[in-house]
């Protein structure tokens, strides 16, 4: 296996000082005697795209749940700005999450999902999309995993929510979508806040301007590959020379 082991993460700075941060601390969640999240903290701001990386079982997907508020912690404190966020109905207009499996329904039209879903500016965004044009009329039973995926990560990342949780956003999606993804994903940071978990690490390493290891149930700061190795996150690699 060769990587460059020289990966650098990039900012985009964020021009907004209105204290709008997505701040997360002291998160625990147990399931039965299991303890998954034993002390979680990260951030997020408008103008970053956090990347969210942990071995499979490691707490990903729990953690962007109980952050949107679809799934209770043991113990939670998060607030965006001032407001303390506590459940679904806190955080409406303000984080949006797209799970692993998808939510649209299956007996409407793909029109009528992004007529449902999007103001009309976002809606004429989505339906103006090369990949999208030809989906529109039919329903989402008739549609490829891929397809469905697409459309899903367009709806969320052109919501209006301040914050974008996204889990495996790339998984099942073809490589002509990829990068398309990927810079709509840069593009829509600008004015707000993302956090991503992938997988495949080098698709988060290609966006991310943060990434957060989740590791024994708690949080670290990635600065270099060779971090995710000293955690036991990757494996040693053979670096270019």
């Amino acid at each position: 296996m060769v990587i460059n082991n020289n990966f650098e993460f990039f900012y985009w700075p964020n021009p907004d000082t209105d204290m709008s941060d997505l701040y997360v601390d002291s998160v625990t969640k147990s399931f039965g005697i299991r303890q998954i999240l034993t002390d979680i903290f990260i951030t997020c701001k408008k103008g970053e795209i956090v990347g969210l990386l942990g071995r499979n079982g490691a707490g990903k997907s729990t953690l962007l749940k109980i952050i949107f508020g679809s799934m209770a912690a043991d113990y939670k404190y998060i607030r965006i700005g001032n407001q303390q966020i506590n459940g679904l109905y806190d955080n409406r207009a303000l984080i949006n999450y797209l799970p692993q499996n998808g939510f649209m329904p299956t007996h409407l039209k793909v029109s009528s999902i992004i007529a449902l879903f999007c103001d009309k500016t976002n809606a004429d965004l989505i339906i103006a999309n090369e990949h999208i044009r030809p989906l529109i009329d039919k329903r989402t039973k008739q549609l490829s995993g891929g397809e469905k995926r697409l459309i899903e990560i367009l709806l969320i990342v052109h919501s209006n929510a301040k914050y974008i949780l996204i889990d495996e956003p790339f998984n099942g999606i073809a490589p002509i979508y990829k990068e398309e993804i990927k810079n709509l994903i840069k593009e829509q940071s600008k004015i707000k806040g993302f956090i991503i978990t992938d997988h495949d690490y080098r698709n988060i390493i290609d966006i991310a301007s943060r990434i957060i290891l989740i590791h024994d149930g708690g949080t670290k700061e990635i600065k270099t590959q060779n971090e995710l190795q000293y955690w036991g996150y990757i494996p040693e690699v053979v670096c270019r020379p």
